[in-house]
C-alpha cells in the first residue's frame, strides 16, 4: 500500500497562472510528486459569481482527490477568496490557498505598516487581501477611500487602526505575462501606469496578488525602486505548504523520481506553449480531461 507521504501534492487553477506555484514546488520540494490541474475550458473565474466559482472549484478538487492526493494547494485567487472554505469542508485532507500566505509575508515585511496590494479585477473587488491581512491584525474596523479619476489611476486606500493597505488592480498583467512579454516596453509602460498612484504613496511592501504577476516582478520592482519589498504569492504558498507538510508529517522522502502530471479541461496546446514558458521546462505529461459538461 503507497504510503501517505509518496502521494502526490495536487495544485488547482483556473488556468496556467498557478504555474508558478508550480515551480516553485519544484524549486522549494523538488522531491515531492504533484498533479496540475487547470480548468482552461472555463478559465477565468474572476468575471463569474462566487456560486459558480465554488462549483467549478469542487468538480476541479474532486477529480485531483480521485487521484489520491495527500495535500491540495488552490493555486487560484478567486478560488482560494471565494471557495476555500467549501472545499475544507467538503474535502478531509489538508488545503492551502494562495492569499492567506500572501497576507502573512506582507505583515512580516512591512515596518511602516503601509502595504500595497495589486491583483486582477476580480480579487481586488473581493477585498480578499484586506481582509486577510485584516484577519492577521486583529480583524480591527475598516474604512476605505478611492483615488485617482481614470481608469489606469483608481486606486483604494483601506485604513484599518495605524495599518493602511493600498489596493490596485492591474488587468493587463495577465496577458502581458501568458504572451510572454515581461521584459519588453509595452510590459514597462503599462506598469508604469498601473503603479503610478501607489507609487506616490509611503508604502515598504507591495503583494503581487495574482499567481501571473511573478513573471513581471523585475519589470514592477523596476517602477516602484529598490526600497518596496515585494511578496510573491507563489512563493509564500510553497512555504506555507512547507510548514503544512511538516505539521502532518507527510513529507516525501523517497527521493525517488519526482512524478509531475498535468491535466487542462480545453486547449492542452496552448496550455503547453504558455506552460513552458511560466516552467522554463518541458511539460512531458499532459491530459485534456472532461469535467463539467466542458
Amino acid at each position: 500500500m503507497q504510503k501517505i507521504s509518496d502521494r502526490p501534492i495536487g495544485v488547482f487553477d483556473s488556468g496556467v497562472g498557478g504555474l508558478t506555484v508550480m515551480k516553485e514546488i519544484m524549486l522549494q520540494l523538488p522531491e515531492e510528486n504533484v498533479l496540475y490541474i487547470g480548468d482552461t475550458a472555463r478559465v477565468p473565474y474572476g468575471i463569474r459569481s462566487a456560486e459558480t466559482v465554488t462549483r467549478y472549484s469542487l468538480e476541479m478538487v474532486d477529480f485531483l482527490v480521485g487521484k489520491g492526493i495527500k495535500l491540495l494547494v488552490v493555486a487560484c485567487n478567486t478560488a482560494s477568496a471565494v471557495a476555500l472554505t467549501a472545499i475544507k469542508k467538503r474535502f478531509d485532507i489538508p488545503v492551502v490557498g494562495v492569499i492567506e500566505p500572501g497576507a502573512r509575508g506582507a505583515m512580516e515585511a512591512t515596518r511602516s505598516k503601509k502595504i500595497g496590494v495589486i491583483g486582477t479585477e476580480g480579487t481586488i473587488k473581493s477585498n480578499s487581501y484586506v481582509h486577510a491581512i485584516n484577519a492577521l491584525y486583529g480583524n480591527k474596523p475598516i474604512v476605505i477611500t478611492e483615488h485617482g479619476t481614470i481608469r489606469f489611476d483608481r486606486y483604494f486606500e483601506v485604513n484599518i487602526e495605524d495599518l493602511t493597505i493600498f489596493t490596485k488592480a492591474c488587468p493587463l498583467f495577465v496577458p502581458l505575462a501568458e504572451e510572454g512579454w515581461s521584459s519588453n516596453d509595452v510590459a514597462v509602460l503599462t506598469a508604469q501606469h498601473y503603479l503610478e498612484g501607489l507609487k506616490r504613496e509611503p508604502i515598504d511592501t507591495l503583494v503581487l496578488g495574482c499567481t501571473h504577476y511573478p513573471l513581471l516582478k523585475d519589470v514592477i520592482a523596476g517602477v516602484m525602486g529598490a526600497d518596496i519589498a515585494l511578496i510573491d504569492s507563489a512563493q509564500e504558498t510553497v512555504k506555507e505548504l512547507r510548514r503544512t507538510l511538516i505539521q502532518y508529517g507527510i513529507e516525501n522522502t523517497s527521493h525517488t523520481e519526482p512524478l509531475r502530471r498535468f491535466y487542462v479541461t480545453d486547449a492542452p496546446e496552448r496550455f503547453i506553449k504558455v506552460g513552458e514558458r511560466f516552467l522554463g521546462e518541458k511539460i512531458e505529461h499532459i491530459e485534456k480531461i472532461n469535467i463539467g459538461g466542458n
